[in-house]
């Protein structure tokens, strides 16, 4: 489910190309089902980079091909089940609850 912030950006015609693109790139087959050897079609074009308010005009991470992977809805949820299994959580200075998510499929730890 998008995200406020991530609306429009989700609706705009370059995701929908790049989206597409990717997908028949890949030929339409989930990604982490096919590293198991296992034919399964690829549904939902994934970030790997979760998309913030910070980095949602960034190109370079929301329509980057190194930044994408497909996978069927059941990968899918398993890969947003990871990450809400290892959030840690913080109390900011002003006692706002600060969220950081794990490095999923090789992203750089000190990114979010």
């Amino acid at each position: 489910m998008a995200k406020e912030f991530s609306d429009k950006f989700y609706k705009s015609g370059a995701w929908r190309e790049c989206r597409n693109a990717y997908k028949a790139m890949r030929g339409h087959l989930c990604e982490q089902c096919l590293r198991r050897n296992v034919l399964s079609y690829g549904e939902i074009v994934h970030h790997k980079i979760e998309l913030t308010p910070e980095n949602i005009n960034d190109p370079s991470v929301t329509l980057n091909f190194n930044n994408l992977e497909l996978l069927c809805r059941q990968c899918h949820a398993e890969v947003h089940d990871k990450r809400k299994k290892h959030r840690r959580y913080f109390i900011g200075e002003n006692g706002e609850i600060i969220i950081e998510d794990p490095p999923i499929n090789g992203e750089n730890d000190a990114q979010p």
